[in-house]
């Protein structure tokens, strides 16, 4: 007669039991139509939230769009209310290493257990949705929408106190959009993601604007384009929100360079808020600290209330964005970004010249072929001094053949390699870093995906 296993033993093969049952469920919502192919419309997501009792309308949300810093701001202002003692919820995407990331309880990635439990909860209605849906002659629920709906059960189980929320793509008609936002953020708005949003920032506005709701408080970043502004007063003024800017209500006064980041100093709503150590770099990193500073005030006290400055500095410290201007070796410095559209390759080149002093700097690129990698490597010109190449592991990476011919037009063939998979190409570019001496680096950015594999091929892939 064999011994009963003991506690350990169970544990353990309960813990491959989630770990399998997981990996089924990911198979089965990665076998749904992708966040860049979607049918835009809310009728689904609201439909499956309704048959689960509408559990986003449990907890209060700060809702965050824009076209580029949303995941950054989304982490900042979690960061802060976190640290203001409050439980919290986090819903970002894409993801680096694994969808749990995209849902986190208390600045952590979900765990297995609670993530399968919520799609539990969801999936006998979204079957329902898309039975109705599939009998109409509409799509079934995507990839995305899915993921919302678990990311909502789970927040409405836990309970949380507030959860932060990330726009996908747009506003009005995004999955998200299906919560009514006491407080709104608008990161600034560029041109991308053209064939749902529109070819101008003023069409894309329009957009994005859509998740200002009635009586809430929208915070807007800079916003370059004047027509993309007055697109969000207009809305703020037809639903009776209020509306805030960044530079005419709150912004940054001070910005230096620090070892690990930068030290800031803050104009808020309510207060000044001096001498911050916020550990991101780039001048855009701090406008997204602005942003997200502004947020939480409106969030907590309208606007009108002061944030206690000893927690708005723990806050600051603990943020993390992974993948967003990230160093992950030395000797060389290999840092990636997950600029992957004109306006985050020019955010990316002005945070180099601020926060970096590379003797020689070789950039990896792979960049997906739906976007506007001629614009993108034309910005990143002038702060490399040569180029790598490449593709990712996505079917919608650019060939590395066609993106090697964008790049000899731009930085010439004589700064130009061109080298078919990921992994030999940061080999190549460490090299060539190398061959500069001391102070050379890599760079390797083009897209998220492209950021996720060079962090896990040197070893990150934490969160």
């Amino acid at each position: 007669m064999s011994p009963a296993p003991d506690a350990a033993q169970r544990e353990a093969a309960h813990q491959l039991e989630v770990r399998k049952r997981l990996r089924e469920v990911e198979e089965a919502i990665l076998s749904r139509a992708p966040e860049h192919d979607l049918q835009p419309s809310l009728d689904r997501i609201q439909a499956v939230m309704e048959l689960l009792g509408d559990p986003q309308r449990t907890f209060p949300v700060l809702h965050v769009t824009g076209t580029n810093g949303k995941t950054s701001t989304a982490r900042i202002a979690e960061s802060v209310l976190r640290e203001m003692g409050l439980k919290t919820g986090r819903f970002t995407s894409p993801h680096l290493h694994s969808m749990l990331e995209r849902i986190a309880i208390g600045g952590q990635p979900i765990d297995a257990e609670r993530f399968l439990a919520a799609y539990d909860d969801v999936i006998p209605f979204v079957e329902m949705v898309d039975a109705r849906s599939i009998t109409a002659g509409g799509p079934a629920m995507t990839y995305f929408e899915v993921l919302v709906a678990v990311a909502y059960a789970a927040f409405a189980d836990l309970p949380v106190d507030v959860a932060v929320v990330e726009v996908g793509m747009g506003g009005s008609w995004d999955a998200t959009n299906v919560v009514d936002a006491p407080v709104s953020v608008v990161t600034p708005i560029d041109v991308d993601h053209r064939r749902f949003l529109g070819d101008t920032p003023e069409e894309i506005a329009q957009e994005k604007a859509g998740i200002i709701k009635a009586d809430g408080i929208a915070v807007s970043g800079v916003q370059e384009d004047r027509d993309a502004a007055e697109v969000l007063v207009e809305r703020a003024a037809e639903v009776g929100a209020r509306i805030v800017f960044e530079s005419n209500d709150f912004g940054v006064t001070a910005q230096d360079v620090a070892v690990g980041g930068q030290q800031i100093s803050l104009r808020g709503l309510a207060a000044d808020y001096p001498d911050l150590f916020l550990p991101l770099y780039g001048a855009h990193q701090a406008q997204n600290a602005a942003v997200a500073v502004a947020a939480v005030e409106a969030f907590v006290g309208g606007g009108n209330q002061p944030l206690d400055l000893d927690v708005l500095r723990a806050g600051l410290a603990a943020v993390t964005s992974p993948g967003r201007l990230e160093i992950v070796r030395r000797s060389p410095t290999v840092v990636v970004d997950a600029a992957h559209n004109p306006a985050g390759a020019r955010a990316l080149r002005t945070a180099l010249s601020e926060a970096f002093t590379f003797v020689r700097l070789v950039g990896v690129l792979a960049v997906m072929s739906d976007k506007d990698a001629t614009e993108m490597l034309e910005t990143l010109e002038p702060a490399l001094d040569e180029v790598v190449v490449t593709r990712n592991s996505s079917p919608r990476s650019m060939r590395p053949s066609e993106l090697g011919q964008i790049a000899a037009d731009i930085f010439g063939e004589h700064r130009v390699t061109v080298v078919q998979d990921l992994p030999d190409a940061l080999d190549t570019a460490a090299g060539l870093a190398d061959e500069g001496g001391v102070g050379g680096g890599v760079l390797a950015t083009g897209s998220v995906v492209t950021a996720a594999e060079v962090r896990m091929l040197l070893g990150t892939t934490d969160v």
